[in-house]
This record gives structure tokens, sequence and C-alpha cells, in this order.
């Protein structure tokens, strides 16, 4: 099972590029950031001729995920009031649309569109750790149901000073700061695992350029689309790559496909455990 992450930075105004990527790497699964469109206007009918289910949760030029699936999606998920209905902050949390989950062949799919947070001293800042926190609750009791995780998306942190491309300039700023870094590593904990750093130790491996100040004809980019997998499905990972050549598309998204190579199978999975 191959699962794919990408913020598009807009689904209808990359919708062509998004069809041709499909058509070309056909993975079992793709989710999708930024989709700023509402549901009503989602251009779903384009995704379902090629096969793909779609499930979305969107608000108009902002924000917005959506899970598209050649494998059928089972007991979907909108927002973190899905999992923490008695949580004071989750409704607030959850009025911007930048999470949704589903299980797909056994597996619990998550997308995220983590908060960008602006700068330190923005409201903004003190938002995007607020979510993380709600995003930590959300994990402790979706790890309860026991189903097996990979945690995607557009994380807006890079969380080493190997995932920047100039990191004695960066690092404590928005996007690298140590509060960003540590809230991240609370989400992680002990169960989730970056799946791309099993493959790829070295620098310089970008999955977002910034349109500004010709970061992608530089090649100075960050490491912020990320993919993280719980033991049972690290160890039947073979593989992770960064899709870079889309971004060199005409009026492409600032950010490149993320994919992981799963050697999973629920079914194979059932009969090794004997259930």
């Amino acid at each position: 099972m191959r699962i794919a992450t990408w913020n598009v930075n807009s689904v209808r105004t990359r919708l062509d590029q998004v069809v041709a990527w499909l058509q070309q790497e056909r993975p079992e699964v793709l989710c999708l950031q930024e989709t700023k469109v509402t549901d009503e206007l989602f251009p779903r009918a384009a995704f379902e001729a090629l096969g793909y289910q779609v499930v979305i949760s969107g608000q108009k030029a902002y924000n917005g995920v959506a899970l598209l699936s050649l494998l059928p999606l089972d007991d979907v998920q909108v927002g973190f009031e899905a999992l923490l209905p008695g949580d004071p902050e989750a409704p607030g949390l959850s009025e911007q649309k930048r999470v949704i989950s589903a299980l797909v062949d056994g597996v619990r799919v998550l997308n995220l569109y983590v908060p960008n947070g602006s700068s330190l001293s923005s409201e903004k800042y003190a938002y995007k750790l607020e979510w993380l926190a709600c995003l930590q609750r959300y994990l402790a009791v979706q790890e309860t149901q026991g189903d097996p995780l990979c945690m995607v998306g557009d994380f807006n942190i890079g969380p080493e000073d190997r995932d920047l491309p100039d990191p004695k300039r960066q690092t404590g700023g928005i996007m690298a700061s140590q509060a960003e870094r540590e809230a991240l590593q609370l989400v992680l904990g002990d169960r989730l695992s970056d799946v791309f750093r099993v493959f790829e130790s070295d620098t310089g491996h970008w999955s977002w350029w910034d349109y500004r100040s010709g970061a992608w004809d530089r090649d100075k980019g960050w490491r912020i689309d990320h993919i993280y997998l719980t033991d049972d499905l690290l160890s039947c990972a073979t593989g992770c790559l960064i899709h870079k050549a889309t971004r060199g598309n005409e009026q492409p998204s600032d950010h490149a496909p993320v994919v992981v190579n799963l050697a999973w199978s629920l079914e194979e999975e059932t009969d090794e455990n004997g259930d």
C-alpha cells in the first residue's frame, strides 16, 4: 500500500497537476492539505473518475483537508471532536478544517494541516502550540482504539537542523523554535517514528520551497511535510520518497508530495497473529 501526502495550495488551482500525478503514480491513498474550498465545491468528480473514493473537510479560501483512496474508507472522523467530545478546547480548535482520518485496510490514516504560526510574537503561534497540545490528547485516545496509525501532513515544523537549509540562521525562528519542536516530540512520544529518516539521514531533502526569494531556483527548501508510523507499520515500510519534480511544474504548489511504501495487508497481518 502506498500512502501519499501533498499540500496542494488550492485543489482547484492545481487540479490538472494532481490528476496527472495520480494517473502516473496511482497511490492507494492520497492525503491533501490546504484544499481551500468548501465541501460542495470540491472537485470530487475528477478524482472519482480515476477510481478514488473521496472524503473532505473544507472551508472557503483557507485550510481544508481531504482523503482520496482506491480502497474503502471506513469510520471517517473529522476534527478533534471526533475523539475528544468532552474536551473544552476541541470545538474551537476544530473550526479551522485541519484534521480528517479514516480506516484504510485496517490502518488509521490521519491527515493533518498543522497551523503555520506566522511569527513567534503572533497570536497564531500560541494557537499553534495549543493545537499541537490538543493533537497530543487526540492521539492518546486514538491509541486506545488499537489501530495501526499512519499520521501524515504538512506539519509546518522542521524537526531538526538537518531539515532546514540554513540552520544557523533559522533555528529558533518560526517553524524551528524550541517550543514547536518540543510540542511535536510530545505528540510523537515513543509511539510514532518519522519514516523518511529511516531511509534518508542526510540534509538537503526538502518538501517545501517558499514562493518568495527564489527558494526553488536556489534549492533552499525545508522538510516540513512528514509521514509518521507506529512500529507495526514501520516494520512494513520499504521506502519513503519526496516527489520533488512536481515543484518544477508551471504554477506549482510550493510543496511536493511525499510517499511511503508499505508492504502491508490486513489479511496477512491477521493471519500472522493467528486471529
